[in-house]
Formats: structure tokens, sequence, C-alpha cells
């Protein structure tokens, strides 16, 4: 059996314009959410759903979270973006799995939001998040999606310059040691650099590395992208975005480079339900079965 499965449904879509989940993303969520509830039946010891920024800022969130409640028996727990951060962090911290004891940090670009979290337990010190995402920069500038054609040069200026303005509260962030990326923006550019489909646990992620995938990715049209070895079709319109995010983070906080991880938000959630039952776990030792649904 595999231990994780990750189906992209996007249910932020359309979310800055109405204020509401769109009824077709809703729809395909719900679809993905009953097909992984029918692969985990018989495997699981306990079952949890969680939720993070489209459902954080959307209107009818409720109405959805009913609906999934119907589907799966168990409640939707929406995360704050402070509890999304904390969670990230403690997924991230297995990929550090040499003992050492030192301030971490985690970023985590997500649809909708980036979190980054650091400190040197298993829990952050400090935890931030930022209302900007893949998602969201893909639509406050769609050119960054490719339907049109190649990346104007300007719309990638506006692009850096939105992602900079929205992160500007990692500025202040004290210097971390290591610092870990989470999310499938991260892990699909490490797959296109090594040019591999199969995802990697963790590899070493440069500045230059993000800014030679933007440019080849801004030179493509949509179909185009799709055909990148390492590329996630789904992912393909907003990977530009993602890279954006991730490069103006990196900038704003001083790091040329950072560990990609598939060590993320899910395995940090499980992990810290362990750690609140009274069974706490060193950094760098993950779960056996990291199974969830997003």
């Amino acid at each position: 059996m595999e231990l994780a499965r990750s189906i992209g449904t996007r249910i932020g879509e359309g979310l800055g314009e109405r204020g509401r989940l769109g009824d077709e993303p809703m729809k395909r969520t719900l679809d993905a959410v009953q097909q992984l509830a029918r692969t985990m039946r018989g495997h699981y010891v306990r079952m949890f759903a969680i939720g993070t920024s489209a459902l954080r800022r959307a209107e009818n969130g409720e109405d959805f979270m009913e609906r999934v409640h119907e589907l799966l028996g168990v409640s939707l727990r929406v995360l704050s973006g402070e509890e999304e951060a904390a969670a990230s962090y403690r997924g991230a911290l297995t990929a550090f799995d040499d003992g050492r004891v030192e301030r971490v940090g985690a970023l985590d670009v997500g649809g909708g939001s980036t979190e980054y979290a650091f400190g040197d337990s298993l829990a952050p010190e400090k935890v931030i998040s930022c209302e900007i995402g893949a998602v969201r920069l893909t639509e406050a500038v769609p050119e960054l999606g490719g339907r049109d054609g190649p990346v104007p040069a300007d719309g990638l200026s506006r692009a850096a310059g939105i992602a900079r303005d929205a992160l500007r509260p990692l500025a202040d962030c004290p210097a971390v040691e290591r610092l870990a990326l989470v999310g499938g923006s991260a892990t699909t550019t490490v797959s296109i650099v090594r040019g591999r489909a199969a995802p990697t646990l963790s590899q070493r992620l440069t500045r230059a590395d993000l800014q030679r995938t933007l440019e080849r990715l801004c030179t493509m049209k949509l179909d185009e992208r799709k055909k990148v070895l390492g590329m996630k079709p789904q992912r393909a319109d907003i990977l530009p975005a993602g890279i954006v995010v991730l490069d103006a983070a990196l900038e704003t906080l001083g790091r040329d480079e950072a560990l990609a991880t598939t060590a993320d938000l899910l395995v940090g959630y499980l992990l810290q339900q362990r750690d609140a039952a009274g069974q706490p776990q060193r950094p760098g030792v993950a779960p056996k079965l990291a199974k969830g649904l997003h």
C-alpha cells in the first residue's frame, strides 16, 4: 500500500474574486475526498481532515465543511495560518535527521498563503502567515499561467513586486542555521531540476535553480509546460507563481539555498497529534504511516 497520495483540486480557484468557494472547485474537492476515503478504508486507526487558506477566507466554508463531515463521518478542522505554519515546521524537522540542535526554519508556499516558522525544538519559536501563494499570485498576474503564451517581462516584474510586498514580515525574522522548503512548488521544482518525475524525500534547492527553472517555464506555453519532465500537469499554470514566491521569500530571508522536502504539513500534523497524546519524537524521526486528506 502506498504511504501517501496527493490530488490537486484547487478548491480556492476564483476565491479572490468572489469571496466564496465555487461550485465546481467544491465538487472536484469532494470527489477527491471520497476517492481518498475509499483508498484508506481499512488502513487507518484514526482519520483526520484538515483545511487551510481557502477555507479560512471563504464565506461559505462552513457549507463545505458540513459536506466533508457527511462523507467522512469526521469533522474537518480548518487550521489558522499560525497552526498551519507550526504543522509544516513540525513535519520539516524530520528532514534534518542528524540530531543536531540548531535554529531551523520551515517555509511552506501554498495556493493561497505562505507560512514560515522557526525554532530550535519540536514546537516553533515563532510562526508567520503571509497572504500570498501560487494560485493567488497567478490570479493577480494571469500572464503567469501561460495560457496566452510566454510570460512577458513586465508580468514577471509585477509578480515579483507583489510577492516581495506580501512577504515583508519575513524580513524581521532572525537568521536560521538551516531552512526547509515544503509544498508542491518546491518539490515540483526539484523534480524538474533533477529531470525525474519521482519525488525525492529531500533535495538541496538554490535560488539559481529557481531562477533557471522560472526562466525556462516562462518561455513556454501552458501545453508545453505540462510535458516538462518532472512537472505535475495540474501544477503547470501555477508553478511559475510558486517559484516567484519561493525566490522572493529566500531573498527576504537572506538565503541562497534551502532543503526542499516532502516531509510537509500532513506529516507534521500527524506528528503533532502523536506529541499531544504523550508520545513525542525527536526531530528527524518520521511517522511510519503518513496518510491524510487535504
